[in-house]
């Protein structure tokens, strides 16, 4: 089977991955909109998670393909066939937790405790307490759902069961058996990798669709030229995710991609004013909306029962999201534009003194700042990737990724747009 696809083409469907694509637990997702409040800003974009996560298998597909294919270790065809069918399964599945308007609301979830995840799952997350996350609810329908058995059959013919799917999506799960050691080496690094890391299928896929869909070029960056350039480099046992060294720059350009679409896309003010006064709901004393822990009643929500919702609720926040009367930007202000310490100075003064006035007439107002980095990969990476450099006189030499680009230091502040908004009556 085919599914047609805007950004791959045609991505094609093994018979054995039908009935987890045609389950309630998947096609919740084509409900749910990928980038939530954002068609507010580009009207445009009201693709969703369905189509992203079945172009995140594929991504993941052709990046493992890729890699079998250049790297020196000659897997077996069944060990391949084994890890391309964890790999899709996992990018596949990745984003199945997600709540309506996706990381929107996620505000309204429980204690991850209310889940009651395997044991071997909530020992890895020290604290019970904390709010749950759409990645909790996805470890949850892998692994204790009705999806579970499907998964079970799925992947039965070459020995993948749903334990290994959610240690790809969590590399924190501790794995007993030998599953993922091949040749006498470990590959579970390098294919949760390919799940999450600062060169994976999900942030592949989703820069490249958000772009076109938003309509802007910031998403864009050479992505044949990064999928044939990636392969692997085994250290102690372990195999990690390389890059050949001609690709570099197209690294490079991939993260800056990403920074630019987090301020330019994601961070939009009319977003961003929606996603808060969300959160102004989510806080108020009246709210009863909750996301609940059972995954059964979990799976009934999507964005359309979130807006029926907000349009009945009487509440101020509910009412303004339903109705399309956001509150209006006032002030932007720009980390580090201008540079001068003296100049932030005077901005932090500027607001400062609008808040106070604004506090002193009564007239409502939120003050909202959105912080993004170009990377939390350096420092400590729970996982390295490495450049491979070569020549033709000695053998290849691998480099830790951080030691072959200045953009980790160049780009090493964090980048904030700190935003006042005013009730437009």
């Amino acid at each position: 089977m085919q599914i047609r696809d805007v950004i791959h083409g045609s991505i094609r469907i093994n018979p054995h991955e039908l009935p987890i694509i045609d389950s309630k637990y998947f096609q919740r997702l084509r409900q749910i909109k990928q980038v939530g409040f954002g068609e507010n800003s580009f009207p445009s974009a009201t693709h969703n998670r369905f189509i992203h996560s079945l172009g995140a298998m594929e991504t993941a597909t052709q990046a493992l393909d890729t890699i079998l294919r250049n790297c020196p270790l000659n897997l077996s065809p069944t060990s391949s066939q084994r890890f391309r069918t964890a790999i899709r399964l996992a990018a596949l599945l990745h984003d199945v937790g997600h709540g309506p308007l996706s990381h929107t609301t996620e505000i309204a979830m429980p204690e991850v405790q209310a889940l009651q995840l395997p044991h071997f799952v909530s020992t890895a997350h020290s604290n019970p307490s904390r709010k749950a996350t759409h990645e909790d609810y996805t470890l949850k329908m892998i692994l204790d759902s009705d999806l579970t058995p499907l998964l079970e059959k799925a992947g039965r013919a070459v020995g993948v069961k749903p334990l290994h799917i959610a240690a790809l999506i969590d590399p924190q799960i501790q794995l007993e058996n030998g599953f993922f050691q091949e040749l006498g080496f470990n590959f579970h690094p390098l294919l949760s990798q390919l799940i999450s890391s600062e060169l994976d299928a999900d942030r592949m896929d989703y820069l490249r669709r958000d772009s076109l869909h938003t309509g802007v070029s910031y998403g864009q960056f050479d992505f044949n030229w990064l999928m044939e350039n990636l392969t692997l480099h085994s250290l102690d046992g372990q195999c990690y995710l390389a890059l050949q060294h001609r690709a570099l720059y197209a690294f490079e350009d991939f993260l800056i991609s990403r920074f630019h679409m987090f301020l330019m896309v994601y961070f939009h003010h009319k977003s961003v004013i929606y996603d808060e006064m969300l959160g102004q709901y989510f806080s108020s004393p009246d709210c009863d909306y909750i996301l609940p822990a059972k995954i059964e009643e979990y799976c009934d929500l999507n964005d359309a029962h979130l807006s029926a919702h907000l349009s009945k609720n009487s509440n101020e926040w509910a009412q303004r999201i339903s109705h399309k009367k956001p509150y209006q930007i006032l002030i932007e202000l720009h980390s580090g534009i201008p540079a001068t310490q003296t100049a932030r100075q005077n901005q932090e003064k500027l607001l400062s003194q609008v808040k106070k006035v604004l506090s002193h007439r009564r007239i409502p107002f939120l003050n909202v700042t959105s912080t993004s980095e170009l990377s939390k990969y350096f420092g400590k990476p729970r996982h390295p990737i490495f450049v491979r450099y070569d020549n033709h006189y000695s053998a290849p030499n691998f480099i830790p990724l951080e030691q072959c680009t200045d953009l980790f230091q160049r780009y090493h502040e964090k980048r904030s747009i700190t935003r006042l908004y005013v009730s437009p009556e």
